[in-house]
This record gives C-alpha cells, sequence and structure tokens, in this order.
C-alpha cells in the first residue's frame, strides 16, 4: 500500500515518524518542522489512518508491510525511526523483523507487550453510533461528545479526524468500520520474541502507566542496547504535552 506522508526538510538522514491509533500526520506537523532543521523528516499516515488509503487489513504484519515498501519507494537508507503508541509497535515490529535497514529506534510511551483494547473498541462504538450527516457544525459534535469524554484534549483529538465529504457532510478521516472490525488485532505483541540490537530509547509519559517497572524487565529480555527516559509532568499524549522536553530527548539521542 502507498502510504501517504507530509515530509519536511532536505538535508541530514532520514527521520520516520509514525503516529497512534486515531492519529495522523498532521498531528505532528510542529515537531516534524523542528525536526527538519537536522533531518529530512517522513510523517506518515498508517493504512485506515489519515490521508492513507482505506482497506479491510489491519494488524501489524501489513502494517510493517506498508513501512517497508514507503522505505523501499523512497530510497531511504538506515532512517530513525520515531514511532508513539501504535506507531511504537509498528516501529518495533519492523526492528525485530528487518534490523538491518534500521539506523536507531525512538519508542514512544508504549512497551513491548499486549495491551487490552477494550476503551478504544468502546470509544469506536460511541463514535460509529455518532450520525455525522445530521451535523452542521463542529461545535454540536463536541457538545454531544463532552457527555462521554470529559477530558477535552481528548475531544479535540478525535474530532482532528472529522473531515467533509464531497456532499458537504462530516465524515471521519480513519476507517471506523475496519478499526471497530479489527482493532483487537492491535493488541498482540508475539513478534517481540527474540532480541534486538538496533540502537533505542523509550521515552514515556511521568504521569502515564502505559511503560511500568514491569515493562523495563521486558525491554531488558527483549533489547540489547537501550535506554529508558521518562519526561515529568506528561502524560499518554507527551509529544504534545510536553513537546519542547520531547524534542530535546530526541536530539540528545539521535544527534
Amino acid at each position: 500500500m502507498k502510504l501517504h506522508s507530509k515530509k519536511y526538510g532536505d538535508k541530514g538522514q532520514d527521520l520516520i515518524v509514525i503516529h497512534g491509533l486515531f492519529g495522523m500526520s498532521d498531528n505532528w506537523s510542529t515537531l516534524g518542522r523542528k525536526f527538519s532543521k537536522h533531518f529530512k523528516v517522513h510523517l506518515i499516515d498508517l493504512r485506515n489512518h489519515g490521508r492513507s488509503p482505506h482497506s479491510t487489513e489491519f494488524n501489524y504484519d501489513v502494517m510493517c508491510e506498508d513501512l517497508i515498501e514507503y522505505i523501499e519507494d523512497y530510497n531511504l537508507k538506515k532512517p530513525l525511526v520515531i514511532g508513539h503508541s501504535l506507531g511504537g509497535k509498528v516501529a518495533m515490529k519492523l526492528a525485530f523483523t528487518h534490523a538491518e535497514i534500521l539506523e536507531k529506534l525512538l519508542i514512544v510511551d508504549i512497551s513491548p507487550r499486549r495491551y487490552n483494547t477494550n476503551f478504544h473498541e468502546n470509544l469506536l462504538k460511541i463514535l460509529y453510533r455518532l450520525p455525522l450527516e445530521d451535523f452542521e457544525r463542529r461545535e454540536d459534535i463536541e457538545e454531544i461528545l463532552a457527555e462521554t469524554f470529559e477530558n477535552r484534549g481528548m475531544r479535540l483529538f478525535l474530532m482532528k479526524n472529522l473531515f467533509r465529504n464531497e456532499h458537504n457532510k462530516f465524515g471521519w478521516r480513519f476507517n471506523i468500520d475496519v478499526l471497530l472490525e479489527k482493532v483487537s488485532n492491535i493488541q498482540e505483541a508475539e513478534f517481540i520474541n527474540s532480541k534486538c540490537n538496533v540502537p533505542t530509547l523509550f521515552i514515556r509519559g511521568g504521569d502515564s502507566n502505559y511503560v511500568t517497572s514491569e515493562d523495563e524487565i521486558i525491554i531488558k529480555k527483549h533489547f540489547t542496547n537501550f535506554s529508558i527516559s521518562t519526561i515529568e509532568g506528561a502524560g499518554h499524549w507527551l509529544h504534545a504535552e510536553k513537546p519542547d522536553l520531547f524534542y530535546d530527548e530526541v536530539i540528545k539521542f539521535i544527534c
């Protein structure tokens, strides 16, 4: 599959950034421009997300194949890869199956283990039941979402996926039908079953529970060359909550 991407910069090493579930390349535009001072930045839209094509297949195998195809199409030599959440597990899948094509790996607030997706399935069911064709204003959609999601940051994150179709009606950029059916596929981590020698930095949010002290044991078991950095006062979307601190951690590791 030919993935959509936003590209910034024309000098330095190639840097690929992979968003998380329900995300898109747009979420990383500000940091992407900042990284482009040093790198050729590729902000990827995963399949069934953003402006990349939709497909009935959604699992780590096909997402990793998409990424390899992108690297080959653009003739990228030993790129650096940043992956957040779902994107971090896609990046780990790539590292455990094609380590030779990578230079360094940055995994953002996710661990090499299985995660429950009940929350995401329930969220998708709520969004699926929204009659988007009946709404004229984004504000009205947010008002309805506020009844379920108190956190406005979460609501705005989800609503970045809203767009108007050819009939000027609202729709979701992500493939809600396939994600609802197959989001449980991203729970798995069976591909993490050996040793990864790619230099890897795990960056976690101090207020997040996605990378625990127990996870450090798993990381040590499977990564031979790793470090872990914590950004205090940040949650799961640490790159959006503390962008300057996040940028500094990334640059320290890859420059």
